[in-house]
């Protein structure tokens, strides 16, 4: 069977358009429109799917290589994992989200970053992805790439994350202790997640938004995702909470037994005191 043609590969993959729309006036848009389209590929609470097969895999080379680059990228500041989590999670669109690999995205994301950040150009990241599609072709035939650092690359102007000295010996998020305001709930507390419009990024899934539960645990004092996402580390930290919710609150017609129980882990400015 023949190959298809790149237009006909991208139609098959196009997500299905159920409402065909044209850009619409302010008068004709709502919340509800807003709330639909700001919605985050990853968060996929509640939604209908079928039964999935979850089988160990051992992860490949190219995989663990991704991995250690990454860690590598954060040690030397180039990100915060919040803000990797808003590349390869967030900002990419349903198709490219549910069709790359886990790692692949983790890939696109490294690239971004080092080319929205001044890194690399989008020129050389071009002729080295060229170069390894050549090798490739020719059977590796060209042997590995030499991993040189570029001429005009100074390891000085890197950019460290403004707590990476401070979190040595201590870890993150315990860098932060001591440094957020006093928490706002206890122990026992009975807490409703807020209806925020989740613009961008966010961390609070939104099958828990407007569900009350009960504080079980204060976690840890630690920058907002919101923050971090954006490497805003000029912001105060807040304390985070562990949240116990019943299922048959969370998801409706839930036919388990009604002992049933989920805990979240959730920034205090999503939530708010319950009478």
């Amino acid at each position: 069977m023949p190959m298809s043609s790149l237009p006909d590969d991208v139609s098959q993959l196009r997500p299905a358009l159920h409402q065909l729309r044209d850009w619409v006036y302010g008068d004709e848009f709502d919340h509800r429109l807003f709330d639909a389209y700001m919605k985050t590929p990853h968060d996929v609470g509640g939604e209908p799917d079928a039964p999935l097969k979850y089988v160990e895999k051992e992860e490949e080379v190219w995989e663990l290589n991704t991995f250690i680059t990454c860690e590598a990228l954060a040690w030397r500041g180039i990100w915060t994992s919040e803000e990797r989590r808003r590349l390869c999670n967030v900002d990419l669109g349903k198709t490219q989200y549910s069709g790359l690999p886990y790692y692949g995205r983790w890939v696109l994301a490294m690239c971004r970053v080092l080319v929205e950040k001044h890194h690399i150009t989008l020129g050389e990241l071009m002729d080295r992805t060229s170069e390894v599609q050549e090798r490739i072709a020719s059977g590796n035939s060209g042997g590995t790439p030499k991993a040189e650092t570029p001429e005009s690359a100074d390891s000085a102007a890197v950019k460290r994350n403004e707590h990476h000295t401070d979190a040595i010996g201590k870890g993150d998020p315990q860098c932060f202790a001591g440094m957020a305001s006093d928490p706002q709930f206890s122990l026992g507390d009975s807490v409703r997640v807020r209806k925020m419009p989740a613009i961008f990024y966010t961390r609070t899934p939104e099958y828990m938004r407007g569900v009350t539960g009960t504080v079980v645990r204060l976690a840890y004092e630690s920058l907002a995702a919101e923050d971090e996402a954006f490497d805003r580390e000029d912001q105060r930290p807040e304390w985070f909470y562990i949240v116990r919710f019943k299922m048959d609150d969370l998801w409706e017609g839930y036919a388990g037994p009604a002992s049933d129980t989920l805990q979240a882990e959730l920034e205090e400015r999503w939530l708010e005191p319950v009478a």
